[in-house]
């Protein structure tokens, strides 16, 4: 008599399903292996507003990620493209209603003179403490190969000529692009 008992078709068939199995994780630890060895990280900043105080986080962002080796692109939309216009860039407002950090009643922060006053403060700060200014920040982005983009609808909607954004700006990017590059990114924002 023999102690080896036959093997089943559903065992068969088990071991093969077992070994396939196996050949398949390992093929994928190999593909993680590569995209981790790539070690190039990515992060994609959608910039919606364009005040004074909201120009700054975006840049500052995507100029210290390209620094550390990042693909950096930030996407401006709406508002947000005044910050890649070179003649609005210079002179975005800083809105004194219904912001949290300037202790006024929204009564008094609307009046007419407000905005311009709150922008000045800022500005005189900003200059006081060696910060580079938001065109500053625009060519340190540009110099560190941050991909700063121009939303075409947006180019359009707002009637800007792309002949006045800063050089090196990249002009008539649709949503698809910026979407694309969201997808493959580490770090998504929205600002």
């Amino acid at each position: 008599m023999s102690t080896d008992t036959p093997r089943s078709p559903d065992s068969a068939a088990s071991a093969e399903d077992v070994a396939a199995l196996r050949d398949r994780v390992e093929e994928l630890e190999a593909e993680l292996s590569a995209v981790k060895s790539d070690g190039q990280k990515k992060m994609t900043i959608i910039a919606t507003k364009g005040t004074f105080d909201m120009a700054y986080p975006p840049l500052i962002l995507a100029s210290t990620a390209a620094a550390f080796g990042w693909d950096v692109v930030v996407f401006h939309t709406f508002w947000g493209l005044d910050i890649l216009h070179e003649e609005k860039s210079t002179d975005l407002k800083l809105s004194a209603v219904g912001n949290p950090s300037i202790p006024l009643p929204n009564a008094v922060a609307a009046l007419p003179f407000m905005d311009a006053m709150a922008t000045r403060m800022m500005e005189r700060k900003v200059d006081e403490q060696g910060t580079a200014t938001i065109e500053e920040l625009v060519e340190l982005s540009l110099d560190t190969g941050v991909d700063l983009q121009a939303c075409q609808m947006t180019t359009e909607l707002m009637d800007y000529d792309e002949d006045e954004m800063y050089d090196g700006v990249t002009t008539g990017v649709g949503a698809a692009t910026a979407l694309e590059h969201m997808a493959d990114a580490d770090i998504q924002l929205l600002i």
